[in-house]
């Protein structure tokens, strides 16, 4: 299996935290999302163990006002044989401190997977805000299959129990024993979380012969400590919690966790990873071996698909595209084979496969016709996969495509050039909406594993320019004297950002497509109507998406005795949130982007331009804004272009951030002031 995280998310927030096979991680001691009202407690004046009352009765302390909870101890002690099995014991224990927490913190659960784990143990209490103590018994705990809904079949499962008096105030504790044969030998120890620690220790005890490198991704917390007879020790104590749910302009949290990665290794062990970018590709490899040979049925597929093509761009294109539109995304995941790809035949014939399938079989198809692409390992959490932390942490799979040297095209925009000269172009067969040569946004400035088997290495992924995600809109309008507004609106897009649109106008149906577009519009407009709703070219992610629509709007602009006030930026907001508190994570600014709007309003006559907006020009960088507004022959015209250059920023640079949303937002609300003429 993947290493085990050892950790516990809100229930709120996905259970195991990734979208396929390469992320299944097993989480002991966390949360399910379900909550149950059991009825058949056990009840006593001594039920809860004596370390249970122990880390309930320590002092509390003041957190932030809107901490739903707080860990008070969390115990993980796992012990490795001489054959490589792991024994797991943990305990944990939590504080409910806000009403939320009821929810996210009070349904304890063990995840494992059936294939290649057992739960020998595991036991739950409460300790109510009246004192009052309560254990959960055996048969009432839940087991239950933990897959995300993606999966045709998954082995991974989970044991929760909802214990009673669980309110504000109360305690809840679990422990568990698991014992586990794993794939790979590398256990992960996240330190935070979205709530306060108190006090966590991991103990991980070797037999003879058996080594370990630690790894830790951010600062050092604590450093370890040899026990006797092979047992290693970290003890941590007041992890502040990390919560971004109120944070604007923010990544994921777990891009922010520290966290500690312990690989290990001994007499006959698989392929050790110890810690090194280099060993977990060679763990890969061995894991992979084969996988990617071509089947008769590949070849001719990929033949048929080249064949007249001599251009090394469009054979790519018509393979990459192929894998990424024709095979479904399904996972089916049993023990290895929630990390290990199945073979590109078998993916082939059923035409369906999770990420690290879709990888494969394009790696395949490229070895059928003298190309060549291998997996590239990487986590849709910009930031999770840090290159001074070697780690299998991540959660998708994706390809790197061999570039002949000296060859250029175009259509490569996703490209990446190694220290040894070597270019690849990075594509992710399983993001079906993004044009073949670009790479979706989440994933541009974050890192990812190149998997050469030895030569293997943590690359940084491109940022596109601004020019690869374009919007741009039209609009031509007539204005009433009575303030109506009434005209036409264009709008194309193209690159990776035309991609939630292309969703929407191939997935869903007409009346949500209606709801979506008048959403956008309600921002701009209080009373409206659209008509003769047209777009084009929706599937053919090369050509620009198109979509053209009627717009009738009433009370557009304001009359206010012989003024008419005009709002020259009509529709659509490029915004953003901001606030003022100090900054202490990342900015995400999602994706680079260049948008620009050109808007025409006929004006009624018998008006003159009393004021005007100031033009605006903003460059700061990572961003450049400018608009300006005039009139000429009867018509209000005004331009604008946005551009977006760079996907993240340290917390240093908020206050620039802040300028920016300042500036545009000024700008969308300012107004030409027109007077009528005696």
């Amino acid at each position: 299996m993947f290493p085990k995280w050892y950790f516990r998310p809100q229930s709120h927030r996905s259970a195991s935290a990734f979208c396929d096979g390469l992320g299944k991680v097993l989480f002991c001691l966390t949360l399910c999302t379900g909550f149950f009202e059991s009825q058949a407690f056990a009840k006593d004046k001594m039920v809860a163990p004596d370390w249970v009352k122990q880390a309930s009765a320590q002092p509390m302390r003041a957190f932030p006002p809107k901490t739903d909870a707080v860990v008070l101890l969390h115990e993980v002690n796992v012990s490795v044989n001489a054959q490589g099995r792991e024994v797991t014991h943990e305990r944990e224990v939590i504080r409910i401190l806000r009403a939320q927490g009821r929810r996210g913190y009070g349904s304890p659960a063990v995840y494992y997977n059936d294939t290649v784990s057992k739960v020998t143990s595991m036991k739950v209490w409460s300790i109510g805000a009246d004192g009052h103590e309560y254990a959960v018994k055996d048969n009432e705990m839940i087991d239950r299959s933990s897959g995300e809904g993606f999966e045709v079949y998954t082995d991974s499962r989970m044991r929760y129990a909802s214990p009673p008096s669980v309110d504000v105030g109360s305690v809840v504790a679990i422990e568990s024993e698991i014992e586990t044969r794993p794939y790979v030998t590398e256990i992960l120890f996240p330190v935070q979380r979205e709530i306060p620690v108190r006090r966590e220790r991991l103990t991980i005890t070797m037999p003879p012969g058996f080594i370990y490198k630690a790894v830790w991704k951010g600062p050092d917390r604590t450093k370890s400590v040899d026990m006797e007879h092979g047992t290693t020790l970290w003890e941590m104590e007041d992890e502040p919690g990390i919560d971004l749910e109120d944070v604007p302009l923010s990544g994921s949290a777990w891009a922010l966790v520290s966290r500690l990665s312990v690989h290990y290794t001994g007499p006959g062990m698989p392929t050790p990873t110890l810690g090194e970018w280099n060993g977990i590709g060679a763990w890969y490899a061995e894991l992979a071996a084969g996988r990617n040979l071509p089947n008769d049925a590949i070849t001719k597929q990929a033949q048929s698909l080249v064949q007249g093509k001599t251009d090394f761009a469009e054979r790519a294109q018509a393979i990459g595209e192929y894998v990424q539109q024709r095979i479904r995304y399904v996972a089916v995941e049993i023990g290895v084979g929630g990390q290990q790809p199945h073979a590109a035949g078998d993916t082939f014939s059923h035409q369906y496969g999770d990420c690290k399938d879709k990888a494969t079989l394009v790696s395949a198809m490229m070895n059928a016709v003298g190309m060549r692409a291998t997996w590239l390992m990487v986590d849709s959490r910009r930031g999770v996969i840090a290159p001074e932390a070697p780690s299998i942490a991540a959660n998708h799979m994706i390809v790197a495509i061999d570039i002949p040297k000296g060859y250029e095209s175009p259509l490569f925009q996703s490209t990446v050039t190694l220290k040894n000269g070597k270019r690849y172009l990075i594509f992710d067969p399983t993001s079906e909406k993004t044009p073949f040569g670009q790479l979706e946004s989440g994933l541009q400035g974050s890192y990812g594993l190149l998997m050469e088997g030895k030569e293997s290495e943590a690359i940084l992924l491109p940022v596109l320019k601004p020019g690869a995600n374009q919007v741009n809109r039209k609009a031509s309008f007539t204005l009433s004297s009575d303030g109506d507004l009434k005209g036409h609106v264009s709008e194309e897009r193209s690159g990776d950002i035309a991609g939630y649109r292309r969703h929407i106008y191939s997935e869903w149906n007409s009346n949500q497509q209606s709801q979506f577009l008048h959403g956008m519009l309600a921002r701009d407009f209080t009373s409206f109507e659209v008509a003769e709703v047209k777009v084009s070219n929706v599937e053919d992610l090369q050509k620009t998406l198109s979509i053209c629509y009627g717009l009738e709007a009433t009370h557009f602009a304001r009359v206010t005795g012989p003024l008419l006030m005009v709002r020259p930026r009509v529709l659509f907001t490029d915004g953003m949130r901001v606030d003022r508190k100090a900054r202490f994570s990342p900015i995400d600014l999602n994706e680079t982007r260049r948008v620009h709007d050109e808007y025409d309003i006929a004006l009624p006559s018998g008006y003159a331009v009393e004021e005007m907006p100031e033009p605006v020009k903003l460059d700061l960088g990572f961003a450049k804004y400018e608009s300006s507004s005039s009139v000429k022959d009867g018509k209000l015209h005004y331009s604008r272009t946005y551009e977006v250059r760079e996907v993240t920023l340290p917390a240093e640079r908020y206050d620039e951030v802040r300028k920016l949303a300042g500036v545009i937002e000024a700008d969308e609300q300012s107004n030409a002031i027109l007077k009528r003429i005696p």
